[in-house]
């Protein structure tokens, strides 16, 4: 027989050991070694048992066991020093606060700020520069002063009190399957570093009832997906409840009159709270308690029916936390990848009901503080609906009030130069109702300026105002503790990055350093043998046919791993290419390499799946078997061995389709060398001795040719290069050259791939600059808002007819040298709008060969000198010859509100 209903009865847990349940409900145990070894020592079977879970650890008690370990006074002490710890670390200031009080004693000593808190644009004859950032920046040269200082004091000024963070998905813990692949763990590392800084982050999302998914294989290598149930009441979560007990409802308008209830659960990541909505709940019908049955699952329809309940619901549930709670409410909002985007129309709808705005006026108000993070570097992986869907969920009585359907389906059209008529793209929406938007490395700003250049047409992809903060990892969830545990006896502590000894790494001696990779490799034969056991057993194997996954991977053995997600473009089996060169390499007599590889494919991505079986046939051979392994359901348990035990993390992309790849960053922060591709955060960070660029034959049209020529590089590389110096040891054993590299990496990689710097830049490049925004367009009952709203809509009617009729050049010699004088005028229609209202400005710079193109340019702005009665002005100014060579120039219009962030953010530019 089967349950019909079921629920979680949590243990009661004696008054002297009482702090074990705040303590398991807290997710910071599953970043906090000394928390997590409480528990295990009670009872290490059952912690092995219940796969490291807090809270079904002590639902494994009896009464009388819990009474009796509440009785052990030395038990009891750890208990209570555990809380106090925790108690201290949800209590005490930290770097945000003292940010925030320093921004205060700045600000009264007169520190220099910027008009938004985070963009200097050009004043009176200032001068403007492109970067690859995609944003213009003051000069020192004509702003003098208004530089990099002002720039970083401006970002800690109104420090916002509350920062919404928005994520279709999260991966804290394995404990809590909230996660596909990388945005997850992106996610999850982003609270878990707000929370160890102290800045005042609420996570929103969905609670999935099966996750993403649990991979195994079949007997032929084919990928198969289980969806075990998940009960919220069995986890490490908190349901949102009224004053009178009953369960808070979060709903959303369905279409033909019916809603969407949800549910909203808490889990309680260190100091930053994650509020998570669920829509199995009474009173939906059953299609509508599905819709947060699966993480990317259903088909269109389903995704749509989510990512309102993300957006729309998840600011709903936000407005319900500061109700029951008094927290304060967001000033910030930041979506991370466009799924979240309808949270900007639910807010533009609060503000034309609650403050009477009009929706241009709304849409004003609510972009000043919003900030949109794309982590997609091809068009695929864009959620992207039919307008015939939108126009069901969102028009007629469907409509959010203050939003009408003619005004939404303009947000995501795609009307730039191919573009699709009758599409509804998400992250085009997400960035028009952002005002502030980032990629997550510098070079997935390169290609997101490029990707998304259609909406700033006339511009070039250096002005695009989407900059790059380079992702980061949570080193205390990733890094091993043989890793920490060598930190505290020859550096003086545990934490590296609080003591900033990542320079006395080269101290370090090698044979610490050895051992512990030694221990760390075993640790991860060890794991891999079990798991490959389990899976031959699930693929029908019996114990007798097993015992050759006794030996599988040799502790001494070279080993380099490779796990991912697995869509094409990251080319699983690239090393696969030449089948018997990867053999040689992995039977060497001498310098033998062994492979860890794992990676899940999305269910309905059959290419992927393929992909899959190719490989995992190509390890189920006799010969090899010993030597390369394919570990299914790659999850957050599985990576914290297999980041330590790997020697070398591959990454063989097709460039530039990585958008970060923060696995090789876990391997880097364990002693791990990286192989790979330049793309990602490799392509700005490898400086020749922290690991190798395996080549790229860019340019390369056949892809078969181009994959020929990278893996024959990928062999190579590891044959001359990587196996060689790994064998290279001296005469204890140490292999001297390699330990050289791995210091190097540590200690130039150390400060740079944690999650601590990524959120200090997102809080100093993005929240405090959008706070400060938003505080100015919303001040004075949104007069600011009013006024830019009211701008925009003249300069866009005016602009067909603003244009540069005539220009002037003089001052500078036949042959001019550097350190003249560029005099230029120029002449103006303005069609109706007021010369201080537009950016005139002379663009000068280099001229690339063969062409036109000015690149390596400055912008110099011009000065209004004389006004015309038929709506033409005058603009004059000096232009500096700074360079040599080649020399350019153009003029252009622009418009100019003290309430615009960007000089691109209209998307409007007359050229001359």
């Amino acid at each position: 027989m089967k349950a019909i209903r079921r629920f979680s009865v949590r243990t009661a847990l004696p008054e002297p050991i009482a702090a074990l349940g705040d303590l398991a409900m807290n997710l910071r145990w599953s970043w906090h070694t000394p928390t997590r070894e409480l528990f295990a020592d009670i009872d290490p079977q059952r912690w092995a048992d219940v796969r490291h879970d807090p809270v079904r650890l002590l639902s494994a008690f009896s009464a009388s066991e819990l009474e009796e370990l509440a009785g052990d006074g030395d038990f009891v002490a750890r208990v209570d020093a555990a809380k106090a710890d925790l108690d201290a670390y949800l209590g005490s200031r930290r770097w945000y606060q003292d940010e925030a009080s320093r921004s205060l004693r700045s600000d009264e000593g007169g520190v220099l700020r910027s008009d938004e808190g985070g963009v200097l644009r050009s004043g009176e004859g200032g001068v403007l520069r492109s970067d690859e950032g995609g944003v213009l920046r003051s000069d020192e040269g004509a702003s003098k002063g208004a530089s990099k200082g002002a720039s970083k004091g401006a970002s800690k000024g109104d420090l916002p009190a509350s920062i919404a963070y928005f994520s279709p998905e999260y991966g804290i813990t394995e404990v809590l399957p909230q996660y596909s692949g990388g945005l997850g763990i992106l996610a999850g590392d982003h609270l878990k570093a707000a929370s160890d800084l102290g800045v005042p982050i609420v996570g929103v999302g969905l609670f999935y009832k099966t996750g993403y998914f649990k991979q195994s294989l079949d007997a032929s290598g084919w990928q198969q997906e289980t969806y075990p149930v998940l009960d919220p009441q069995g986890l490490p979560l908190h349901l949102l409840r009224e004053d009178d007990g009953t369960p808070c409802v979060v709903t959303v308008a369905m279409p033909g009159g019916a809603s969407l209830r949800a549910h909203v659960w808490r889990a309680q990541v260190g100091r930053v709270p994650l509020l998570l909505l669920d829509s199995d709940v009474p009173g939906n019908d059953d299609a509508m308690r599905a819709v947060t049955e699966r993480l990317y699952g259903g088909g269109g329809e389903q995704r749509l029916q989510q990512e309102m309940l993300l957006g729309i619901g998840g600011v709903r549930a936000l407005r319900l936390w500061s109700r029951l709670t008094g927290a304060p409410a967001p000033e910030v909002f930041h979506t991370n990848e466009g799924h979240a985007g309808f949270l900007g129309i639910e807010r533009i709808s609060e503000f034309t009901q609650g403050a009477g705005l009009s929706f241009e006026e709304a849409m004003e108000a609510a972009r000043a503080g919003t900030i949109f993070t794309t982590h997609t570097p091809v068009p695929a992986g864009i959620d992207r609906f039919d307008v015939a869907l939108l126009e069901r969920y969102f028009g007629g009585a469907q409509e959010l009030p203050g939003v009408p359907l003619d005004k939404l389906r303009a947000l995501g059209a795609e009307t730039y130069e191919g573009g699709s008529e009758g599409i509804f793209n998400m992250a085009v929406m997400g960035l028009r109702l952002a005002e502030r938007a980032n990629g997550v490395s510098q070079l997935h700003g390169h290609v997101s300026r490029e990707m998304f250049d259609g909406l700033w047409p006339g511009f070039d992809d250096a002005e695009v105002p989407i900059t790059s903060i380079t992702n980061g990892v949570h080193a205390p969830t990733w890094v091993d503790d043989a890793v920490f545990d060598v930190a505290a006896e020859h550096l003086g502590g545990r934490d590296v990055e609080a003591g900033d000894q990542w320079l006395q790494i080269g101290d370090v001696p090698g044979e610490a350093i050895w051992a512990a990779k030694a221990q760390m490799r075993a640790r991860l034969a060890e794991d891999a043998r079990a798991r490959l056991r389990s899976s031959w057993a699930k693929r029908g194997a019996t114990d007798a046919e097993l015992g050759w996954t006794d030996s599988v991977l040799d502790p001494e053995v070279l080993t380099i791993g490779f796990a991912r997600r697995v869509p094409t473009y990251k080319r699983l089996t690239l090393m696969l290419r030449d089948p018997e060169r990867l053999k040689a390499l992995l039977l060497h007599p001498e310098r033998p390499v062994q492979l860890v590889i794992a990676g899940k494919s999305h269910p309905a991505d059959e290419t992927g799946k393929q992909l899959i079986q190719q490989m995992v046939r190509f390890a189920d051979q006799h010969d090899v078997r010993h030597r390369i392994v394919f570990l299914p359901n790659y999850d957050i348990a599985m990576a914290r061995t297999l980041y330590p035990g790997c020697d070398v993390w591959l990454n063989n992309p097709l460039r530039p389709f990585e958008a970060c790849g923060t696995s090789g960053m876990k391997a880097a922060l364990n002693g791990g060398l990286n192989l790979s591709i330049l793309d990602g955060w490799w392509d700005e960070w490898y400086d020749g001795d922290n690991g190798w660029a395996i080549p790229t034959a860019d340019g390369v049209a056949d892809e078969a040719r181009r994959d020929d020529i990278e893996a024959a590089a990928l062999y190579d590389l590891i044959e001359t290069q990587v196996a060689p110096r790994f064998y290279d040891v001296d005469e204890q054993g140490l292999p001297q050259r390699w330990l050289s590299m791995l210091r190097h990496t540590l200690t130039t990689l150390g400060p740079k791939v944690l999650a601590t710097r990524m959120v200090r830049d997102y809080t100093e490049r993005l929240y405090a600059p959008a706070a400060a925004h938003n505080a100015r367009v919303n001040a004075d009952d949104h007069a600011g808002a009013r006024a830019l709203a009211d701008y925009k809509a003249r300069a866009r009617a005016g602009w067909p007819a603003v244009r540069v009729d005539h220009v002037e050049g003089s001052g500078i010699s036949d042959s001019p040298l550097v350190g003249e004088s560029l005099a230029v005028d120029a002449y103006v229609a303005l069609d109706g709008l007021a010369p201080h209202e537009v950016d005139v400005q002379v663009v000068a710079g280099r001229v690339e060969l063969g062409t036109d193109d000015l690149v390596d340019w400055d912008a110099t702005s011009l000065d209004v000198v004389e006004v015309y009665e038929d709506g033409k002005a005058k603009f004059s100014g000096q232009v500096p010859i700074e360079r040599t060579g080649q020399f350019g120039w153009t003029v252009r219009v622009l418009p100019r509100h003290e309430l615009m962030a960007f000089p691109a953010s209209l998307g409007l530019v007359a050229n001359a």
